[in-house]
């Protein structure tokens, strides 16, 4: 009996522990790849950190610097936050508009959601080949669309004042992700809602503004914070179309970053420079959640009224 009851205890311990055993691989992958080398560069952002000697303790003179004494930082923050604000309206735009599309009972719809998703599933490099052409100011196909209009198309990317909104079109280019996030959000709203709007005598615009929106908007509060998030990282099209030309006018601060590691190869103060934005990125963030309490709904959620000031509650 005592053995039986030995074992019984054995088994409930393995059995508490199975589920760890489990996610075991997604434990070790996080602390290995993402915990540790952020903890590593916090770190190595106190240090001057040169990539052929020995790293040397200098405490917060990379902050310093960069707050004192590099002009660029401030640009290239400015520069990203300008990107920031061009992108998101226009990229959370046209995946609800996409959305709203392919929810259609329209023939052929199916084939639309896959062109519409294709996008996002390219690499970076091939979009920056693809907007490369498109945006080419001697032979390509933007300026020659324009030409026939009689309009004589920008000089896109090697033009100081339109090279960021060359980005922003480029980037949102890449919104199929959002789209489909969309898609399954209103795909999920109950029909009856909008039969009992129509039998009431809403129109479409009425409908979306009073059924859909409101109801889509937990979606758009991810949608939001992603886009934020990945606004404020972007790279990848700026390595690859500008550089960050012509004149620094594409700078970004995720190039700058780039560069200050492993072009100038001051890993400390790139690590520095990475901190502060996750900084901002996370201020950004808490914002964004503070806000959330005024304009997102949840259909599960019942607000209380409260009384008007200087007024008695029923």
């Amino acid at each position: 009996m005592e053995q039986a009851a030995k074992s019984y205890k054995r088994a409930r311990k393995l059995a508490k522990w199975t589920p760890y055993l489990f996610i075991s691989p997604w434990i070790v992958g996080i602390l290995l790849f993402t915990v540790g080398p952020l903890v590593f560069s916090l770190i190595m952002s106190f240090f001057n950190w040169p990539v052929t000697s020995k790293p040397k303790f200098i405490g917060f003179d990379n902050y310093s610097k960069m707050f004192t004494d590099d002009p660029q930082f401030y640009k290239s923050l400015w520069i990203t936050l300008k990107f920031a604000i061009f992108y998101v309206p226009l990229s959370l735009g046209i995946s609800l508009i996409l959305a709203l599309l392919i929810t259609q009972h329209v023939k052929g719809v199916k084939i639309f959601r896959t062109i519409f998703y294709l996008p996002a599933v390219v690499s970076g490099v091939a979009v920056s080949i693809i907007w490369g052409w498109i945006f080419n100011t001697k032979y390509g196909i933007l300026n020659y669309a324009l030409s026939l209009l009689g309009i004589e198309g920008p000089k896109w990317l090697v033009d100081p004042n339109s090279a960021i909104i060359s980005i922003v079109i480029a980037s949102a280019w890449g919104v199929g992700t959002m789209m489909l996030i969309f898609y399954t959000n209103i795909k999920g709203i109950s029909p009856d809602l909008y039969e009992s709007a129509a039998i009431d005598g809403a129109g479409p615009f009425r409908q979306f503004w009073s059924i859909t929106l409101p109801l889509i908007t937990p979606t758009l509060f991810f949608n939001l914070i992603t886009s934020t998030i990945s606004a404020l990282q972007q790279l990848t099209l700026v390595l690859l179309l500008t550089n960050g030309g012509p004149l620094k006018s594409t700078y970004f601060y995720g190039l700058f970053v780039y560069n200050n590691a492993f072009k100038h190869h001051k890993l400390g103060y790139a690590s520095a420079n990475a901190w502060f934005m996750f900084i901002i990125i996370l201020l950004l963030t808490a914002l964004i959640f503070r806000s959330s309490s005024v304009w997102v709904f949840y259909e599960n959620e019942v607000k209380s009224n409260k009384p008007a000031r200087g007024g008695k509650g029923k």
